[in-house]
This record gives C-alpha cells, structure tokens and sequence, in this order.
C-alpha cells in the first residue's frame, strides 16, 4: 500500500517500451486486487480490455504475466487477440511474448503453475482457518463489535451489544434499535441502547492510527452515517457474542447473500470430533440461551418485516396456542383462534386473558419468590448451556433434513425430545430461581405486574403447563388451547 512496488513496476515496463520505440497513450494499475480471483472486479484492467476492443492501443507490457491474469480463461482470450488480431503482449521479465509460437506456449504453462499454486495456497489457508476454528480461537478479520481483534472484551461495545440483544428481546424492531444506535430515536424506541459511532467506520480509524505508527499511509475513511437495520441484524445472528466458534467456508459465503448469509453462521457452528458444539477462547458477551431464543424469534415465518419494521407477532397466541385435537398451532383470524383443520375456533381476547390470568396468579405465589432469594447465581451457567445444546441439536437436525440427510420422522422425533428436555430444564431452572430471558419480569420485586407490563414478546416467552408450574421458554413452545 506504499504504491514503491507500483513504481518499481511501471518504471521496468516504461523503459522496455522505450526499448522497442512503443509510444505509451495509458497505464493500467489496479493496486492490492487479486488478478487469481475470478470473483473480484479489477475496474483498470476491465477498462484496459474496452479500450483495446475499441482500437486505442495495440500492444500491452505488463511487468510479469501474473500481474496481468492468473486465469486460464482470460489468458486464452489475450492470446486469441495476438494470434487473430496482431495484438503485441510482452512481459517486462522478457518471459513471455505472445507473438511467438514458444512464448504462447510458455504462457500458458505459467498461467496452469500460477493457477495451480493459488489453489494450492487456499486449500491451505482454508485449512489453517478450520483448525483455529476447532481449537476455539478468535477468527482472522475484521473484529466483530465488543471484541478486539485478539478477543479481549471492549467494555463500553459490550454493553451495546447485551443493550441490542435486550432491547429486542422487548420487543424494539431493528429500525428502532439502529436508530437508538445512531442518536436518532423517536420517543419509546430503543430505550437503555447507547449511542455509538458506525462500526465500520471506527475499524478503518483503529486501522489508519496503526498505519500512521507504522509510518504507512492512511487509507480514506467512510463518512459517519446512521446504523443500518441490517447491522443490527448481522450482531443478533452472530454466535460468536454467544461463545460458539464458527467457520463458513469461501464457497458458502460467495453463494449466500444477506439474511442467508447470516443465517448459515448458525449452521456452520463448528463441532468436535464428537458432534459438540465448540466454544471459543473468548468470553460470552450474551448468555446461550439468549442468544437461541433470538435466532428462534428471527426464525419465525410469521416474523412481520413490512414498513413498520415490527419483529414479533402482535396477539399472544399466535403461532404458540395448540389445538388439542390435532396438535397444530393455532391461527388469528379476524378476532378469533383457529385450527388450519377447523377443529376450534374461539375469541382471541377472552383465551389470551385466561392465560394472562393462570400466569399472574403463578407468579403471585409466594413459594416463586422464596425460592428466587435462595437462587445460586452460578446456577445460572449450567442451565442456559444445557438448554442451549438442545436448541443447538434441534438446528443441526433441521439442516440435515434440508439436506435429505435425515428424513421427516427423523426431524420429528429429535425435535419432540429435544423440545420436552428444553421444558424439562426450563422448569427446573425456574424452580431455582434463575434465567437470563425473563430477567426482566421474574428479577422484578413485583414480576405479575412486570409481566402485565411486559412487551408481548416477553409475555409469549411464558406459559402455564398442565403441572401447574410456570416457566421460562421460547417463541415456539406450546401451550393447549382447547
């Protein structure tokens, strides 16, 4: 980035023009972009290649036939050009001369080694990032927010992040969310979420204050604009602020695109030689559990994304009610819930205050606040990574089924006993007094009022079972309407 390779560069190709008496009319430099991905646009060589096709030059001098193209394809066609059209392509290392049969030749050779050794070299760095990845340690890159690039913890990001993911779980749609980032929130949006600068913007400062140390120039630096929605996405489906290692290949990330991209880190969670999930060597800034239960209201079909940007369904049943004769989950229609079968069908309003009511006279009791005195904080740890492996064993089944691995009763069957284990530990980590997503209602002095209070993503994250008990638990748990 110094641009004296650029000039040593242009100074050996300018004197072999003036060795063969070639005026020069333009010089095409595309400075730091790889002529071996095919993928990457390399605008002077592009415009190289239109001005030769439109007669403003007919000899090209590049310094080596690498810096040109490392691409059998485009090679064939500078040589179709030399042999149908005349045109002159020599190399200033005086290796390769298109206007000969033997420098064709040796061309060619040179681009299948060059091609080869690229190929070469990505297998192994492909292979050097699956294992730092397997051994837990923090990928190469751009350093995601809340983390350095060594993985240390930035307290004041931090805080963004558990604020974000907090902020959501409320209820607060990404546009209000990346407005509350900005500074630019409307009243009741984004509330406890701080204002930071763009994050990519301070990357690039963190990295020219390096470079000037290092006596280097410093690169152009983004204008300071508002957080994007897509922003805040991308941090709610990273695993990484949940302690999991993840890798996804170049292959997966040339072939998905936005929210699919997004959604393939949680399917590219990397396991061990035993199928378990890998964690990092990095502290968690969300708890696992958190982190599921927001990828579990991400993925949910009826998420609304239309102009109002909301990310939670609107009536509490919705999608979380079952029909107790078929065990499907129950519609809104007009004021009413219904079964797809039509096996029930009642007012919306009157279902949804009963169960509002069975929970507020759970939560009234007194033995629910004796034993959140009692609660051992570090029971919290052991619960949400347990529940947070079966979430986990969920996903992983669901790609498989995607991917024809496994079939449909297979996919049933893991998702049934994997679900009854996620109540079976959201009872007992109630029981306990702990947990992480209801922190907001059960951490109260109050938590019937607090539930009352509760935006509705919150209020559909409890449920009141036959047992009596009620209990912690995501956007797709069930619950019998009948």
């Amino acid at each position: 980035m110094d641009g004296l390779a650029i000039e040593r560069q242009r100074e050996d190709c300018e004197n072999l023009a003036r060795f063969r008496h070639w005026e020069v009319v333009e010089t095409y430099v595309d400075q730091s972009i790889s002529a071996s991905d095919k993928t990457k646009k390399r605008p002077a060589y592009l415009q190289m290649v239109a001005d030769y096709e439109a007669g403003l030059l007919d000899a090209i001098v590049c310094y080596d036939l690498d810096r040109l193209t490392r691409q059998p394809r485009e090679l064939e066609d500078w040589i179709d050009r030399a042999e149908s059209r005349g045109l002159l392509l020599v190399t200033a290392n005086g290796d390769a001369d298109l206007s000969t049969d033997g420098g064709r030749m040796y061309a060619r050779i040179k681009a299948a080694v060059a091609r080869a050794e690229v190929e070469r070299k990505g297998a192994r760095q492909s292979r050097a990032h699956v294992q730092r990845a397997r051994q837990g340690r923090p990928p190469k890159g751009v350093r995601p927010l809340g983390y350095s690039t060594s993985g240390q913890i930035i307290p004041h990001e931090a805080e963004g992040v558990r604020a974000i993911y907090a902020a959501f779980l409320r209820g607060d749609s990404l546009q209000g969310i990346a407005r509350a980032l900005s500074g630019t929130q409307m009243d009741g949006e984004g509330l406890g979420v701080p204002h930071l600068p763009l994050h990519s913007r301070t990357v690039v400062l963190e990295r020219n204050a390096r470079r000037e140390v290092e006596g280097k120039v410093p690169r152009p630096v983004p204008e300071d604009r508002p957080w994007s929605a897509s922003t805040v996405l991308g941090i709610l489906r990273n695993p990484r602020y949940a302690g999991y290692s993840v890798y996804t290949s170049k292959d997966v990330r040339r072939q998905e695109t936005g929210e699919s991209r997004r959604k393939a880190l949680r399917d590219n969670l990397v396991k061990d030689e035993n199928g378990e999930l890998v964690l990092g060597q990095w502290e968690a800034i969300v708890e696992t559990d958190q982190w599921w239960t927001v990828q579990n209201f991400l993925d949910d079909p009826a998420r609304v994304t239309n102009r109002s940007g909301s990310t939670v369904r609107k009536h509490l049943g919705a999608g979380l009610y079952r029909c107790e004769v078929c065990g499907e989950p129950v519609r809104t229609r007009a004021r009413y819930y219904s079964c797809k079968a039509g096996h029930l069908n009642r007012t919306r309003s009157a279902i949804d205050d009963f169960v509002r009511a069975l929970v507020v006279e759970r939560l009234k009791r007194k033995d629910l606040r004796r034993r959140k005195k009692q609660a051992d904080p570090e029971i919290k740890d052991a619960f949400s990574e347990r529940i947070a492996e079966q979430r986990a064993r969920i996903a992983r089944a669901e790609r498989d089924y995607d991917a024809e691995v496994i079939e449909g009763e297979d996919l049933a069957r893991i998702r049934k006993a994997a679900r009854a284990e996620i109540t079976r530990l959201e009872a007992e980590r109630l029981t306990s007094g702990t947990g992480t997503v209801l922190a907001p209602i059960l951490g109260t002095s109050d938590p019937a009022q607090a539930f009352l209070e509760a935006p509705m993503a919150l209020q559909r994250t409890m449920r009141h079972p036959h047992d009596g008990h009620a209990q912690e638990g995501t956007a797709g748990q069930e619950g019998v309407c009948s």
